[in-house]
C-alpha cells in the first residue's frame, strides 16, 4: 500500500515538473520573438527549459532527487499524523479491556482494529499468561513490537536526509564539471571565446544552484518529520505506561475507577515494570 502511494505520488510530481517547464517554454517563446524583433539581443529571459538544457547532463539526475524529494514530502505529510499512530479512540477501548483483564478480549480488538499502537499492545499482551500475568514480559514485548512498527515510517523520514546531503554534492560535481569544461575551451581557442565560456560557467551556477535548492527544503522537512515522528514516539511510550499501570493494578486490585487511575498514572513503562518488581519483593 505504502509504495502504490509513492508511485502515484511520484507520478504526480513528474508530470507537474513537466507541465511547469513546458508551460514555461511555450510562454516564454512569444516574448522571446518579439524581442527579437525590437532587436533587443543584450536582453535575453531563459524558461527553465532553457536552464535545464544549461546546467548539462547533471541536471538529470537532480530531476529525479526533486521529484523523490517532493514525494516523500507529500508523503509523509499523509502518513505521519499523530492521531492514526496513536488511535485515542482504539486506546480507551483496549484500555478498558485490560482494566477487566479481559486480555484475549483486548488482543481480538488489537487484531480487528489495526494501527501501530494496538499492533504494539496486541503483540506485548499476546505474551500474557492467564495464570499469572507478568509485567515485565509484557512491557519486555511491547518494547520489542514498538522498535519493529516505528523502524518502517521512519525510513521515508530518513531518505529526505538522504538527499539533502546528496543533491548538494551533485550540484558541486556539475560545478567542478563545468568548469573543467571551461579551461579545456580556453586552453583549445583562448580566452577570446566568450560564448562557449559563458556556457561552462553557466553550466556550473546553475548546478549548484539546483542542488542547493533541492537540498535546503529536503533538510528543513527531515528535521521536521522527525521531531514530529519523535513526539508520536513519545506518546506511545506514555500510552503503554498508562495501559501497564492500569494492568498492574487490575491485577492486584481487581477493575478500576479509569478517570481516577489516568489522574494517578506517571511514568514510562520502565517505572511501571520497577514498581511491579518491587511488589513482587515485598510479596
Amino acid at each position: 500500500m505504502k509504495r502504490k502511494a509513492l508511485a502515484i505520488l511520484a507520478i504526480g510530481a513528474m508530470s507537474v515538473f513537466c507541465g511547469i517547464a513546458t508551460a514555461q517554454e511555450a510562454a516564454d517563446a512569444p516574448a522571446a520573438d518579439a524581442a527579437a524583433k525590437a532587436a533587443q539581443p543584450n536582453v535575453q529571459t531563459k524558461s527553465i527549459a532553457d536552464l535545464w538544457r544549461a546546467g548539462g547532463v547533471t541536471m538529470y539526475p537532480l530531476g529525479l532527487f526533486a521529484i523523490f524529494g517532493t514525494t516523500l514530502i507529500v508523503y509523509n505529510f499523509i502518513a505521519i499524523r499523530k492521531k492514526k499512530f496513536l488511535n485515542p479512540d482504539g486506546v480507551k477501548k483496549v484500555e478498558a479491556l485490560v482494566n477487566q483483564l479481559d486480555i484475549d478480549g483486548a488482543i481480538s480488538y488489537c487484531e480487528k482494529n489495526p494501527s501501530p499502537i494496538t499492533n504494539i499492545i496486541g503483540c506485548g499482551l499476546a505474551r500474557a499468561d492467564q495464570r499469572g500475568i507478568d509485567i515485565p514480559t509484557v512491557s519486555a514485548a511491547m518494547e520489542e513490537a514498538s522498535a519493529e512498527e516505528y523502524a518502517s515510517p521512519y525510513v521515508f523520514i530518513n531518505y529526505l536526509s538522504v538527499i539533502a546531503s546528496l543533491a548538494p554534492m551533485l550540484g558541486l560535481y556539475g560545478t567542478v564539471s563545468g568548469m573543467v569544461k571551461a579551461f579545456n575551451t580556453i586552453a583549445a581557442e583562448g580566452a577570446g571565446s566568450a560564448s562557449k565560456l559563458a556556457d561552462n560557467i553557466a553550466e556550473a551556477l546553475i548546478t549548484t544552484a539546483a542542488g542547493m535548492i533541492i537540498g535546503i527544503p529536503a533538510m528543513f522537512f527531515f528535521f521536521f518529520f522527525k521531531n514530529k515522528f519523535g513526539a508520536i514516539i513519545s506518546g506511545s511510550s506514555r500510552i503503554i505506561g498508562d495501559l501497564l499501570y492500569v494492568l498492574s493494578l487490575s491485577i492486584k486490585y481487581g477493575p478500576q475507577d479509569l478517570s481516577a487511575v489516568e489522574a494517578d498514572a506517571s511514568g514510562t513503562p520502565e517505572d511501571v515494570v520497577k514498581a511491579a518488581a518491587e511488589e513482587k519483593k515485598e510479596q
